[in-house]
């Protein structure tokens, strides 16, 4: 196959009957292959008849819907660089977005055009057309007039085919330029390695702004020619109600303990399930071991970064899937830890992790000197997590090393210190931040959530620390709050606590 363009691989897969549905949709409309093809095909039409620059980017917030993944896949097919921008975004942070990526062409929902558009239109931006969750909107108009026929246009694996922006805990958020054989080739890696067959069904039920619900699930679904079962958004009761439907499932943590939360969640509800995959966030072993017990099923933890797509996954099969790790490096993945001077440490000692692939991104956009910092002179992408590597290869982060506290010259991991905490009775979650302090440099603060019923005493809870770990991991305060907070994609903001909590020793 000469034409790279992701599209085309995806395309290759689609089943030979057409006529068959593609995608289930929770509005009760049902799409077919035909539908993906005709439809990508229309809007692929719409762009090139803007006359848009090469490479032009696609800036897209909408809500989602399946028209809105039509997009994507027509974004692809036109040779374009789609853009995908989280719904929660305000207008500072959108001023950034379109400032610093200059896309030729902004989607919105109708009720953000008046601001958007603004933000684009001074950016230099042409284009601005609107999708609803409900079909409407200047975009899908428009495309009505379009040709259904429409020629892949080709692309080579290098070439540029996604912009992810980081979510920016630290600094201002950087643009991830992931290619066509980037997402191809993990999408083929994973296609094997979760070992996909006919008859799967996925449950969709993730946001399609990030690498998790736009990349990992769509791609996985659509190189497999599998029906997507597709959820505008996640609701406990209407998933556990589709999955006698489904053999497959992918959530981020918070989604399983909702899940588990459901008195409907039984064996007899999962009994044509075939795997349940986390990640985008740390799973708590808890709920590793309760969902082992509720369903009978053992979830698979993986683990990818915007910059990387997949990185890891624990065995599908072959293999103890093992709760609190991540796994095994995929095949083709090169991992390995490192020390404070980059050299590779032993099996068991805590480092930095570094990876090289075919899936590890072209770069961060218009930014030469951050892309050369990240990478090593024998090209291994420093990925900032920290962890370690068990003798048989199975990787456990550890946390991100922005998150490392250095207290009185003493290394604190906060995921080991938080194990810890999770452990005590009636902590539901906890997260441990590193703060200012005038003799120790920086020292930790736990802040922790209580189980229902629960009540916790905060005083108590280092108390109790104290004979369960070495002095200089103790954090020096406990604060018991309702809520953790938290991104999109479930991730616990440890800038926003950090920030809460800077002036405690002052």
């Amino acid at each position: 196959m000469n034409n790279q363009n992701l599209f085309s691989v995806l395309r290759a897969a689609f089943p030979s009957n057409l006529q068959e549905v593609a995608v289930e949709a929770d509005n009760g409309l049902n799409y077919s292959w035909h539908d993906l093809d005709h439809s990508s095909a229309m809007l692929a039409n719409l762009l090139q008849s803007l006359n848009l620059p090469d490479g032009a980017r696609i800036a897209v917030q909408v809500e989602k819907s399946v028209e809105a993944m039509m997009l994507y896949l027509a974004t692809l097919r036109a040779g374009y660089v789609f853009l995908p921008l989280n719904t929660a975004y305000q207008s500072i942070e959108m001023t950034y977005f379109i400032g610093n990526a200059e896309p030729a062409v902004v989607v919105c929902s109708s009720e953000n055009f008046g601001w958007v558009s603004k933000i684009a239109f001074q950016a230099g931006t042409h284009h601005v057309f609107t999708l609803n969750e409900d079909r409407t909107g200047s975009l899908l108009e428009r495309a009505g007039h379009c040709s259904a026929e429409h020629e892949v246009v080709p692309r080579q694996p290098d070439d540029v085919a996604a912009i992810l922006y980081t979510s920016g805990t630290t600094g201002r958020s950087k643009g991830a330029m992931l290619s066509h054989g980037n997402l191809a080739e993990n999408a083929r890696v994973l296609k094997d390695y979760w070992g996909w067959r006919a008859g799967d069904v996925l449950i969709h039920a993730l946001p399609i702004f990030h690498v998790h619900g736009l990349f990992v699930a769509i791609h996985g679904a659509l190189i497999n020619g599998s029906k997507m079962l597709w959820l505008s958004r996640f609701d406990p009761k209407q998933v556990i109600e589709k999955l006698p439907a489904a053999t497959v499932f992918m959530g981020v943590p918070t989604l399983y303990v909702r899940l588990l939360a459901e008195p409907g969640l039984t064996r007899e509800a999962c009994r044509n399930m075939r795997l349940f995959i986390a990640g985008s966030a740390p799973l708590l072993i808890e709920t590793f071991r309760e969902w082992q017990e509720r369903t009978g099923h053992t979830i698979l933890e993986r683990y990818g970064m915007s910059e990387t797509v997949m990185l890891t996954s624990n065995p599908y099969q072959g293999g103890e899937r093992r709760g609190g790790t991540v796994g095994l490096a995929l095949p083709g993945v090169s991992l390995r830890v490192v020390g404070d001077d980059g050299q590779p440490l032993p099996p068991g000692e805590t480092g930095g992790i570094q990876v090289k692939g075919p899936n590890v991104f072209q770069g961060y956009w218009r930014m030469p000197e951050k892309t050369a910092e990240e990478f090593t002179p024998d090209g291994y992408f420093k990925t900032g997590d920290v962890g370690r590597m068990g003798e048989d290869g199975y990787i456990t982060i550890v946390g991100r090393s922005k998150d490392l506290i250095i207290s009185g010259g003493y290394n604190v991991y906060p995921a080991e210190v938080e194990g810890v905490i999770n452990e005590l009775p009636g902590v539901a979650e906890s997260a441990l931040v590193g703060v200012p302090h005038p003799d120790f440099g920086e020292v930790g603060v736990a802040v922790v959530t209580a189980k229902p019923g629960a009540a916790l005493d905060a005083v108590q809870v280092v108390d109790l620390l104290k004979s369960r770990l070495a002095n200089f991991k103790i954090p020096k305060q406990c604060f018991v709050v309702d809520a953790l907070p938290r991104n999109a994609m479930g991730k616990v903001q440890k800038n926003l606590l950090r920030d809460q909590y800077k002036t405690l020793f002052a």
